[in-house]
């Protein structure tokens, strides 16, 4: 009887779990909006509060179908004794940096058009405007006694020429300003003439400024003359400023000149600077790669080199808390490499540097109160998990697992805050002890809405490549699966090429459950080439970006579909940037897939080195430029518009009519061949959409792409 009472309770169970899962409802397009994410995590210095920046979508004013971004700043007890409280409501902030002694927060706000810091007293009242800088004023960070803020400004080559604060003596760069047939004093010279243009030379250079003033003409003599959205012609420089933390202060300038800085701080003492730039009067930044690190003295003079090396990166100075050590990470300007991190001396020179032997890109390092430990995070093997080193020993602690991602923490005084992303959950809030144990969610952002819906959770697998390399894949099933029917199969492909998806990835968090919603199985894989998986495997696809890498998430979708449930007439496949590049080149090889979609892909590698700001990609994979004969073969070669004629698979093709990272032209030019040769191709364009539509843009426009995607394979998975 026992037995039978038994068998009856886990049935009961068993029907219950199956009545509660029902209950839930599927993944929906519209579920995007609902998504909240968390960054610039920051702790008090005695580690009890942690205050952070919540990312929110909203309707676009009366709209109900264009939505926007909000940013909100939140503060929260580190142990978790009380829920996060939001302190900014009504306007759109970031950048939380806390005062030393805890009782004010600066941010940063947008006024008339441009970032300004506020600050925010913790005693009461409304935030103040801190600073009023003309050019605008970002990142702010705290001197260690708490009377200043350091923050930067982006600030236009002809405004800092004829500034007469920043620049008294109206000088102009030292390196080649490479203006044709003008010296750099004739380039900067602001012309008193009359503009006429019938007149002489300098009323009419006066006419041609003045179109150029009224955006009737763009004039362009640097080699980096895409930003992310247009072709733009403007030098700017990022610049360092003090300020009093009083509103009625003045700005001074800590960092000079016509060169390249990428960041600034404090040392623990508030006597020094600690400045990553990139000076050399030599040469024009546009040529330039490389960084170096310098310290100055707390008003930015007597700056001295304590890093640097030609063709070498030296960047993302941390100085430990009592100001004996400094930690930063260099490697080769090469874009094909992992950056070694490394500590040495604060005092010391480039002969006392210590390696930390880690093969993974590494990154928001972070010192322990007591020095004992550096903890980092870094994108591994599906996941970006926490790590810490032990500066005695110099061994590698991972703190986290593979299966979930740390976009952002902090530690202090054995208080571990962070964001995770999981399958379960795109973004919550966590706390822990200094070793990660002991973790609990103290947020519920994103976990009020999830606990409503059915979930995926993706199954693991691995394989060995032709190169004997190990290749991690995740297979996804439909919503309700049935091991008796057959689905269709996904094939999403990552772009980069050197991206990494996984379990812990944030921004594939809703496409993927969303298809499995819509009855279709994923698999995705991360092939040779990929991040996170150390330096050989990431130049695994050099001068390979087709056949290799093809191989890689093609057996991983043969290996899916040797499971059974997968119908091989029913198979599609996606992918964005270069993994848009890849489903080009497969399925100009390869004829298995009922229908095909591109995002914002690169199909003639010649023509992306010359419209796509990612063109230094070009030289660094395949070994040289368009017109020297060896790397022309390679590039003809590894173009898919080479192939085009191949092509015969129902092909949708997505592009930002923005996009100036790998450029719009490309996705014009492979519609257009294909179009000519007959083949069935639909090509969608995105007003005003730049390559991070999918991840960050327009968010009508997220959910058109999304729809258009699915309705497209929908035509011809279910084509009678």
């Amino acid at each position: 009887m026992k037995r039978i009472i038994t068998f009856f309770t886990v049935l009961l169970f068993a029907h219950l779990s199956v009545i509660s899962q029902n209950s839930k409802e599927p993944v929906k397009v519209t579920d995007m909006l609902k998504i909240k994410s968390i960054s610039g995590i920051t702790l008090n210095n005695d580690g009890t509060k942690a205050a952070f920046t919540v990312t929110v979508i909203e309707p676009d004013g009366e709209s109900k179908v264009d939505y926007k971004y909000v940013n909100h700043i939140y503060v929260v007890p580190a142990d978790g004794s009380s829920a996060p409280k939001e302190l900014t409501v009504k306007e759109s902030s970031s950048q939380p940096a806390w005062s030393p002694d805890g009782k004010k927060l600066a941010f940063v706000r947008a006024v008339d058009g441009k970032p300004q810091v506020f600050l925010l007293s913790f005693d009461g009242g409304e935030p103040i405007q801190l600073t009023h800088y003309k050019y605008g004023a970002g990142t702010p960070k705290w001197s260690p006694d708490g009377k200043e803020i350091l923050f930067s400004s982006n600030i236009n080559l002809k405004d800092l020429v004829k500034d007469s604060l920043l620049n008294p003596t109206h000088a102009v760069p030292l390196w080649p300003m490479e203006k044709p047939g003008m010296s750099n004093e004739e380039a900067v010279k602001t012309t008193t003439a009359k503009a006429n243009p019938d007149g002489n030379i300098d009323e009419i250079r006066a006419y041609l400024e003045n179109d150029v003033t009224d955006k009737k003409a763009k004039v362009v003599t640097k080699l980096n003359f895409q930003d992310e959205m247009n072709v733009n012609g403007d030098v700017t420089f990022n610049h360092f400023f003090k300020q009093a933390a009083q509103p009625d202060a003045q700005a001074v300038a800590v960092t000079h000149g016509f060169y390249r800085y990428l960041g600034a701080d404090f040392t623990p003492d508030g006597k020094q600077l600690i400045i990553t730039a990139d000076i050399d009067s030599a040469l024009n930044p546009d040529r330039s790669l490389e960084s170096e690190i310098y310290i100055a003295d707390g008003n930015g003079n007597n700056l001295q080199l304590l890093l640097g090396e030609k063709s070498k990166s030296y960047n993302s100075p941390a100085v430990s808390p009592s100001g004996k050590w400094l930690a930063f990470q260099y490697g080769p300007t090469s874009f094909v490499s992992v950056p070694v991190l490394a500590i040495m001396p604060l005092k010391g020179a480039a002969k006392d540097i210590i390696e930390i032997p880690f093969d993974r890109a590494k990154g928001n390092y972070t010192w322990s109160n007591d020095e004992k430990y550096l903890y980092f995070s870094a994108q591994s093997n599906g996941g970006a998990p926490v790590f810490r080193v032990n500066l005695q020993t110099k061994k590698v602690e991972q703190l986290s697992d593979y299966n979930s991602g740390i976009g952002s923490f902090d530690v202090k005084n054995n208080h571990l805050v962070y964001a995770k992303t999981e399958v379960a959950d795109p973004f919550e809030l966590y706390n822990a002890d200094a070793a990660m144990q002991n973790a609990k969610a103290i947020s519920t952002f994103n976990s009020d809405w999830i606990k409503n819906k059915q979930l995926i959770f993706p199954e693991k697998h691995e394989f060995k490549n032709n190169k004997g390399e190990t290749i991690e894949y995740w297979v996804m099933k439909p919503l309700n699966f049935d091991k008796s029917k057959k689905y269709p199969l996904l094939l999403d492909i990552h772009g980069g090429p050197s991206a990494l998806w996984g379990p812990g990835e944030s921004s594939m968090w809703h496409e993927f459950q969303f298809f499995c919603a819509k009855g279709y199985g994923v698999v995705y894989c991360n092939p040779r080439g990929s991040g996170g998986y150390g330096l050989d495997f990431l130049r695994a696809n050099i001068n390979d970006w087709g056949t290799g890498p093809t191989s890689d998430v093609l057996t991983a979708l043969d290996k899916t579909v040797s499971e059974g449930w997968a119908d091989t007439s029913k198979l599609v496949v996606s992918g964005g940037s270069y993994a848009g590049y890849l489903v080009a080149w497969i399925i100009a090889h390869d004829h298995r897939f009922k229908a095909a979609c591109s995002q914002r892909g690169v199909y003639d590698l010649a023509t992306f080195f010359g419209e796509g700001n990612a063109w230094r990609l070009v030289p660094n994979y395949f070994g040289g430029y368009p017109w020297e004969a060896e790397a022309k073969a390679n590039l003809e070669r590894e173009s898919p518009i080479t192939y085009v004629q191949n092509i015969t698979t129902p092909y949708i093709i997505f592009h930002g009519e923005n996009d100036r990272r790998t450029g719009f032209v490309e996705g014009e030019m492979l519609y257009r061949s294909l179009k000519v040769l007959g083949r069935p191709v639909e090509y969608v364009r995105h007003p005003g959409g730049t390559h991070e539509l999918t991840r960050s843009g327009d968010n009508r426009q997220r959910i058109d792409q999304m729809l258009r995607t699915y309705e497209f394979f929908e035509r011809w998975v279910n084509k009678k």
